[in-house]
């Protein structure tokens, strides 16, 4: 379980890394004018009593393909684009050799406290129950869930995270004693609001059920891996359930391991990066293609990059709250904005819906 758990981390940091250097291609070509830059309409994340900005800035390249300084600049371009949420975990980033977890929430925590007043304009969210590499320091138990959300606080240096998620499901721990553990914190004022992660639509059912079986706090928000490309395992029963209970989602691999800005096209893209040869096993293939023609079709017409149209996509998605991107330069968060400046008509949405249709070989 302890490898499966770190391949899965290792495998979405890897497409985070791959995805955000290329949001800014094509950056100041997009027809969207001038981006506009101050607080955004916000959206309400289900039932948890969050409103966020429409994108969300994923952390888990802190503290490994950036440095503290490159961090900051990029939080820094976020807020000034009128976003406000920001997404990390406690693994973040331990397969970096060297480093332990943490790593990314340590910069998220300086970053608070050199710019006074930033904590009441962000929202953080953090994960916990991955694998931290010692015996015991993983998993949903009791013992184990305080004890990462007290290291968590110490390392953000906030009184309070506003959205807490199970990183992974834990079969060693009974779903009732996990969410006990949850309100304990909730009533001591530690987390605001508890999300899943990694889940089916049976494990979330249980949890949705159990809370309201034995009166625990639920789960009000999930965190799945989605994108245009990779739709098999949210939409269908765990996106039918979560509308259903009014949860809200916020979803990681956005840009499909950089796929989706249109980088890897043949065999011959791969070169570009040392990682391109996943994309190109999973990706590469019909489906593939034919999403990415249906992609440059909506991007031409509007005037905009592969990138915005991916995130575009997600942020028009019903039963989506908001994707979780990251970015790699400050000049990364552009893409973010022309994305949320961006109104897919019905045309693109069916065109892009359409071009799923081929199945992978």
């Amino acid at each position: 379980m302890e490898r499966r758990h770190f391949l899965l981390m290792l495998a979405t940091a890897l497409g985070a890394a791959v995805a955000s250097p290329l949001l800014a291609q094509g950056a100041g070509r997009a027809g969207t004018g001038s981006l506009p830059r101050g607080p955004r309409p916000t959206r309400p994340l289900g039932k948890s009593g969050v409103d966020i900005a429409p994108v969300v800035l994923g952390g888990n390249v802190f503290g490994w393909s950036l440095d503290e300084a490159a961090s900051f600049d990029v939080l820094d371009a976020f807020v000034d684009h009128g976003f406000d949420a920001i997404d990390t975990a406690d693994v973040y980033s331990r397969w970096v050799p060297g480093n332990q977890g943490g790593e990314s929430e340590t910069i998220i925590g300086r970053w608070l406290k050199a710019r006074p007043g930033m904590r009441e304009r962000v929202k953080i969210f953090t994960k916990g129950g991955g694998d931290m590499g010692q015996p015991g320091h993983r998993g949903l138990s009791p013992r184990w869930i305080g004890q990462a959300v007290d290291a968590s606080l110490r390392r953000l240096g906030v009184d309070a995270i506003d959205v807490y998620f199970s990183h992974f499901p834990d079969p060693d721990t009974p779903v009732a004693e996990t969410l006990g553990a949850y309100e304990a914190l909730i009533k001591a004022g530690k987390i605001r609001a508890i999300g899943a992660s990694n889940v089916d639509p049976a494990q979330l059912r249980e949890a949705l059920d159990t809370a309201r079986d034995n009166n625990l706090p639920g789960y009000t928000v999930l965190q799945p891996g989605y994108n245009l490309y990779d739709r098999d395992g949210y939409d269908g029963p765990l996106r039918d359930l979560c509308l259903r209970e009014g949860l809200g989602v916020v979803t990681y691999s956005s840009l499909a391991s950089g796929f989706l800005t249109g980088k890897y096209r043949s065999e011959a893209d791969l070169d570009q990066s040392v990682r391109g040869g996943g994309v190109g096993r999973k990706y590469l293939n019909p489906r593939g293609m034919a999403i990415l023609s249906a992609m440059d079709q909506v991007a031409e017409k509007h005037g905009a990059q592969l990138a915005d149209i991916a995130l575009a996509w997600l942020i028009a998605r019903e039963g989506v709250t908001a994707p979780i991107a990251g970015a790699t330069k400050a000049s990364h968060v552009q893409s973010f904005a022309r994305a949320v400046a961006l109104r897919l008509d019905a045309d693109d949405l069916a065109a892009l819906d359409q071009a799923r249709a081929p199945a992978a070989s």
